[in-house]
C-alpha cells in the first residue's frame, strides 16, 4: 500500500500510466477489428466473457480481481495506481474504441485490410504498454504474474515465464471459441523489440530522468 500511495505523489508518471493505458486499450480494439487474433490474454477473456454471456469489461474486471489476490500475497511490489487502472478501466477503454472503429469505418473484409489492421495494431499496442509499464506506477494482475513466477524460479528466464502464460491464454482462448491468428502470434513473439524501441526512443526520454523499471517488465 505504501508504494501505491507514493505513485499518487508523482502526477508525471500517472498521466503518462492513463495515456499509455488509453492506447494499450485502443490496441486491443484494433487487434480485435481486424478478425486476425488479439493478444492471448485479451483473447482469452473475450472468449471466456462471451461463453460466461459477461460483457467483456466487466468480465475483465473480475478474472483481474482473482488474479490480484495472487498478486497481493506474492506480488506486492508490483501493486501502485497502474495496476487499479489496468485492471478497472482498459476493458472499457477497449469496448469505447472497437465501438467507434465499427460505426465509422466498419470490419475490413479483404486479407490485406486485416494484416494492415494487425500492423497498426501492433504499433499502436506497443507504445500504449511502453507509457504504461515504463511509468513504473504499478502494473496489471497479469502482468505481474509472470515477474511473481521469475522471482520464485529465479533460473529460468522471465522470457519464458512469459511465453508459458501467454501459451497458456492462447490454450483457453482456442479451447473456448476464441481466435487464434496472425494477431496472437505476433503479440506473442513480436511486441518486445517494438516496445523497446519506443521505450529507448521515447518513454524513457519523456520521463527525463525519473527512475525506470527493471528492464524485464517490458521485454
Amino acid at each position: 500500500m505504501k508504494g501505491f500511495l507514493t505513485t499518487l505523489a508523482d502526477p508525471k508518471r500517472l498521466i503518462i500510466m492513463l495515456i499509455g493505458n488509453i492506447f494499450l486499450g485502443m490496441g486491443i480494439s484494433i487487434f480485435k477489428l481486424s478478425g486476425l487474433g488479439n493478444d492471448p490474454f485479451s483473447g482469452m477473456v473475450m472468449a471466456l466473457a462471451d461463453t460466461s454471456g459477461i460483457v467483456y469489461a466487466r468480465f475483465l474486471i473480475l478474472f483481474n480481481l482473482s488474479l490480484f489476490v495472487v498478486q497481493l500475497i506474492w506480488g506486492r511490489r508490483f501493486i501502485g495506481a497502474g495496476t487499479v487502472v489496468n485492471a478497472v478501466l482498459l476493458g472499457y477503454f477497449a469496448t469505447f474504441f472497437y465501438d467507434i472503429w465499427i460505426d465509422v469505418l466498419g470490419e475490413p473484409q479483404l486479407l490485406w485490410q486485416r494484416v494492415v489492421t494487425v500492423a497498426i495494431g501492433v504499433v499502436v499496442c506497443s507504445f500504449g504498454v511502453s507509457l504504461y509499464q515504463t511509468s513504473n506506477v504499478g502494473i496489471a494482475p497479469y502482468d505481474a504474474l509472470s515477474l511473481m513466477m521469475r522471482d520464485r524460479f529465479p533460473r529460468v528466464s522471465y522470457f519464458w515465464h512469459r511465453m508459458f502464460t501467454d501459451a497458456l491464454c492462447a490454450l483457453v482462448c482456442f479451447l473456448f471459441g476464441g481466435i487464434i491468428g496472425l494477431g496472437t502470434l505476433v503479440c506473442m513473439i513480436g511486441l518486445g523489440p517494438i516496445i523497446h524501441f519506443f521505450n529507448v526512443y521515447f518513454t524513457e526520454k519523456l520521463l527525463a530522468g525519473k527512475n525506470a523499471p527493471p528492464k524485464t517488465v517490458s521485454s
